[in-house]
């Protein structure tokens, strides 16, 4: 029987990671901000307040505040410095100027420039990995070895409807606009195998000499 000798942070139970005897799942209600090693770690830290409506969106009844995700981020970015690995989120994610990493440079142009724990972060579209819409991503990764990645870019179904409020949606719809097509949510935060299993390889490549 296989030993686990990756850790995967912030997943669902029964996510992609679900039944891989290698691999630990620390999903919601293990708590990964719990997690101190030994593995290197593949993190999909939560996105909704460090993403384009982290505040609620204009229809929102409260304002949220900008990156108030209880910590998760934060611990999944001292993982991957600790213990080596790489942390997975939207392109364009707030969480890269708040924390200082390093600039994440345009499809096909691979890898940036280091930080000084020695993580890099590149651009890759997780349509060329098998996800329903184009979903640009954006990876940091402290790694031995940096593999080259599918940096090519597609088109795909839409994330979202493209409108910003409920009430701008009811308005195109009253004037006869068509509904766009769009994918669920489950769809949306679904990770592709293929990209878990190179999100893995790069985790696993963390440690080695």
């Amino acid at each position: 029987m296989s030993r686990p000798d990756v850790a995967a942070l912030f997943v669902e139970a029964a996510g992609p990671y679900a039944n891989l005897p290698e691999v630990l799942v620390w999903d919601v209600e293990r708590d990964a901000r719990k997690y101190r090693g030994p593995f290197p770690v593949v993190a999909h830290p939560p996105c909704k307040r460090w993403g384009r409506y982290w505040s609620g969106g204009p229809s929102a009844k409260q304002r949220q505040q900008l990156g108030n995700d209880d910590g998760c981020f934060a611990h999944a970015l001292w993982s991957v410095r600790t213990f080596k690995g790489v942390i997975e989120h939207p392109k364009d994610s707030h969480a890269w100027a708040w924390f200082g990493l390093p600039e994440a440079p345009r499809l096909s142009f691979g890898w940036g420039n280091p930080d000084r724990y020695g993580g890099r972060s590149c651009t890759v579209v997780q349509g060329r990995y098998g996800h329903a819409a184009r979903k640009a991503t954006w990876l940091y990764a402290v790694l031995a070895v940096f593999p080259a990645l599918d940096w090519g870019d597609m088109k795909g179904v839409r994330l979202e409807d493209g409108f910003h409020s409920s009430k701008e949606r009811k308005a195109a719809r009253a004037a006869g606009v068509k509904p766009v097509k769009r994918i669920s949510k489950d769809q949306r935060l679904h990770t592709p195998e293929p990209f878990r299993d190179a999100l893995l390889s790069m985790a696993r490549s963390g440690c080695a000499s």
